[in-house]
């Protein structure tokens, strides 16, 4: 011990231990928070995207399916992004879903229930506007069905032409463009027609080893007629003017599209029809752009029958939709560049 009285070795452990700094001496570091890459945060939304995307590919609940469907269809009717599909889905599963709500096949229809005498004299024309939820477009409505007609490029088997051309080369009131024709990749020139072509009386083009040919046409007695039919009958039955496009969505009466929209998606239309009295009418829709996203074949359909149509035609859409009218371009061609090439037209004399 020493003279304090604490023994010696818990007096040097006492004395070895650090002396306490004061309160205020002490600095408490805090930790920094690790802010994000900046990189992480586009790749957390793009993760969630496709996690939603995939799931409404492939969940099997009613909402989704038809969200599917809708997606499918649409890129499978375009010519240039079919891959959309693709990517996703097998050739059959696309194919499934195509069937599903595509438009019946009704056979032929039958002139002699159309009466077109009865307007053959009135000359009017009128032009409605249609809109509704999602796309607008135009209906032309032609009282007097011999003013219509088939008209085709001057370079048929070279290169098509626009509308306002036709009008210009033939004095046509009106125009609106018509059948199928070859276009790879988005990039033809738009001279070479498919399936058929007739124009006042002359077959102008036919698809080679083909037996049966689906006819948009009028006959003498200026009926539309619409069916699947050989040369020979084409020829015995008188068809004046005719193109190959389809489907048929109104055949006597009768509405192709009981179930689903049609499978063809939503993409600017084009289509023609006709009334019991022969009225002719020519219906466009503009689609692909803010205001009009365009329409489903089921939505064409119900508008034609809205107005009376009793035999109606799908004719060329997408790009290839125009309606000129007295000297404009009355709606709004999809495409960047304006008006597209085509074969051929329907036009109003």
């Amino acid at each position: 011990m020493d003279s304090s009285g604490i023994p010696k070795s818990s007096h040097q452990r006492i004395q070895s231990r650090p002396k306490k700094k004061p309160f205020a001496v002490y600095h408490y570091k805090r930790k920094k928070r690790l802010l994000p890459h900046p990189i992480a945060w586009p790749f957390r939304l793009l993760t969630l995207f496709l996690f939603l995307f995939m799931g409404f590919l492939y969940c099997p609940l009613q909402p989704f399916e038809t969200i599917r469907n809708f997606w499918v269809e649409s890129a499978m009717t375009s010519m240039s992004h079919q891959y959309l599909a693709k990517w996703f889905f097998s050739d059959a599963k696309i194919q499934k879903i195509l069937d599903s709500d595509q438009a019946q096949d009704l056979g032929n229809s039958d002139s002699t229930l159309i009466n077109a005498r009865s307007t053959n004299k009135n000359n009017s024309t009128e032009l409605i506007n249609i809109s509704q939820n999602g796309f607008s477009g135009y209906l032309l409505k032609i009282n007097n069905p011999g003013r219509v007609r088939v008209a085709v490029t001057h370079y048929l088997g070279k290169i098509g032409e626009r509308a306002e051309d036709i009008a210009y080369e033939t004095g046509a009131a009106a125009v609106i463009n018509g059948g199928a024709f070859s276009d790879p990749q988005g990039n033809g020139s738009g001279g070479h027609p498919q399936g058929i072509l007739i124009s006042r009386g002359r077959l102008l083009y036919k698809d080679p080893g083909v037996s049966t040919y689906d006819i948009i046409g009028l006959n003498q007695r200026n009926v539309l007629v619409l069916g699947h039919y050989t040369l020979a009958n084409v020829k015995r039955m008188g068809i004046r003017d005719a193109v190959t496009f389809g489907p048929f969505l109104v055949v006597n009466g009768k509405p192709a599209i009981t179930h689903g929209d049609g499978a063809w998606g939503i993409a600017p239309r084009t289509a023609i029809g006709q009334t019991k009295d022969g009225t002719i009418l020519m219906l466009v829709i503009d689609g692909r752009q803010v205001g009009s996203l365009g329409a489903t074949l089921k939505d064409v359909q119900n508008i034609m029958l809205k107005y009376g149509a009793y035999n109606v035609a799908n004719l060329d859409g997408g790009a290839s939709t125009v309606l000129y009218y007295h000297g404009y371009i009355v709606n709004h061609p999809s495409s960047p560049y304006g008006e597209r090439h085509a074969p051929s037209f329907f036009i109003v004399k």
